[in-house]
């Protein structure tokens, strides 16, 4: 039997960025696919590559944790600078989210003009900045070290943003942009079900400010696809591909693994596995209870991949708001990435164009064959219309290929119905999943615990995490 200090279990942003900061230690890592990175990984179909998934990397810069990472897994992803982080396109007007605060406002005064634009935008900047300022930043459970550090933050946290921590995201845009029109509304909403999954309903003034101010940072295209990430980061690492983990069973020093090629022995366990996803992998009740004490997080993706025959020039992320909500779907936009012209790999025959909107991860699990292609057909055939009416230089005959996915398909093809966790709000925070569970030696990564989805939040966890496995 093969014995190792650590065993991961997927191979997403958390399940490879941890692995690549414990390069030095007798690790595994379980992918149950063929590629690498989960929602982020990139696959071929029929000659072409498309991204799965999240096509925005944001973070990479000095004193951020993914640069961190990076830079102690001795590696220099090939990317490029998007001098435009996102176009925003609403009822045929446009507002560019660049880094430039001023031309931004400027923007913003264009297309949603407010007298207080300016205030309330750089509140929301300053407010970012400040977060990623923090030096104790942590969150996790069940140890006295770990509630230690958790205390030390909440204190940092207290003193830095004082009562800006107790302020709602509403009351704030109500305070600050009085008299919103339902428009410039949707533009805030659209873009926080990107980045938290959530609107600004809920949410406290910290995660408002957090989930609207990513292209206020540098943000890059990957070359090669985002899975080329998860390549360079893994370079040095054990990684078995295409074997899937069947059960997990505490033993009294040690976990054993079962999977569809083997068995191994693990002093650690780290889960990239969705925490809802997870009880399935064991037996033993306590840890069967703990894994389903966590209600589902009915949120997911519809994806539509294609391949696009043009010779136009286009920004590599867009954001279409719509009037009314997508058949099928829980918003009323959809977000667009395009591939750069000169990606020898991506844009092979073409644009490689991933589309996304959200949606219920239960709805299509819950179709028959023949509804479930009716359904996807429809939400389908309705982005794409409204995509090719926004992009008027661009014709239905210019789409070589094109294929979608929902719920069904992730479940298939990387284990998990549904896309991130749940937002963190007032009601939920204090059941926010930690790193760390009850069990000693067993612990979880990735976007379904704190701190969130996308590549910072995740790197945060992972940060985290790193600090609780070596206590």
């Amino acid at each position: 039997m093969n014995n190792f200090d650590i065993a991961v279990i997927g191979s997403g942003m958390g399940g490879s960025l941890i692995s690549a900061l414990n390069s030095d230690k007798n690790l595994i890592l379980f992918e149950k696919d063929s590629n690498l990175g989960g929602c982020g990984s990139t696959f071929k179909r029929k000659g072409n590559y498309y991204n799965s998934g999240a096509t925005t990397f944001v973070g990479y810069e000095q004193n951020h944790p993914i640069k961190k990472i990076f830079d102690k897994a001795n590696y220099t992803p090939d990317i490029k600078k998007s001098e435009v982080a996102i176009r925003v396109i609403q009822n045929k007007k446009a507002v560019d989210r660049v880094k430039d605060f001023d031309t931004f406002i400027d923007n913003m005064d264009r297309v949603y003009p407010h007298k207080n634009n300016r205030i309330f935008w750089n509140t929301i900047k300053t407010l970012d900045e400040k977060f990623w300022s923090l030096q104790k930043l942590h969150y996790a459970k069940y140890n006295f070290s770990s509630y230690f550090k958790t205390a030390n933050a909440v204190i940092e946290i207290l003193k830095v943003f004082k009562l800006d921590v107790l302020k709602s995201a509403n009351s704030f845009i109500d305070e600050t942009l009085y008299g919103i029109s339902d428009e410039y509304r949707a533009f805030i909403d659209s873009q926080l079900l990107i980045t938290i999954q959530t609107t600004s309903k809920d949410i406290p003034l910290l995660s408002l400010a957090l989930g609207l101010s990513y292209p206020f940072h540098d943000v890059f295209y990957v070359n090669n696809g985002m899975g080329s990430l998860f390549d360079g980061l893994l370079k040095d690492i054990n990684v078995h591909k295409k074997e899937q983990i069947l059960k997990i069973i505490k033993e009294k020093e040690f976990y054993r693994v079962i999977s569809s090629k083997n068995e191994y022995k693990a002093k650690q366990v780290i889960l990239n596995s969705s925490i809802y996803d997870s009880a399935s992998l064991f037996d033993d009740v306590k840890i069967k209870k703990y894994y389903d004490s966590f209600s589902f997080s009915d949120q997911s993706a519809f994806v539509i991949n294609l391949t696009l025959d043009s010779k136009e020039d286009f920004l590599h992320h867009y954001q279409i708001i719509l009037d009314k909500n997508i058949p099928n779907a829980i918003s009323q936009s959809f977000f667009i990435s395009f591939s750069s012209k000169d990606d020898e790999k991506l844009s092979k025959n073409g644009y490689s164009v991933t589309i996304s909107t959200h949606t219920k991860a239960v709805f299509w699990k819950s179709l028959s064959k023949e509804e479930y292609k009716k359904q996807k057909e429809i939400t389908q055939n309705f982005i794409i219309n409204n995509f090719l009416e926004n992009f008027e230089s661009l014709k239905k005959e210019d789409i070589i290929d094109i294929h979608s996915a929902t719920s069904n398909t992730f479940k298939k093809y990387i284990n998990r119905y549904n896309c991130g966790g749940k937002a963190i709000t007032f009601k939920n925070i204090l059941q926010t999943p930690s790193c760390r569970t009850p069990f000693e030696g067993l612990f979880n990564v990735g976007d379904t615990i704190f701190a969130g989805q996308g590549w910072p939040g995740v790197a945060i966890g992972v940060e985290v995490l790193n600090k609780e496995l070596n206590v």
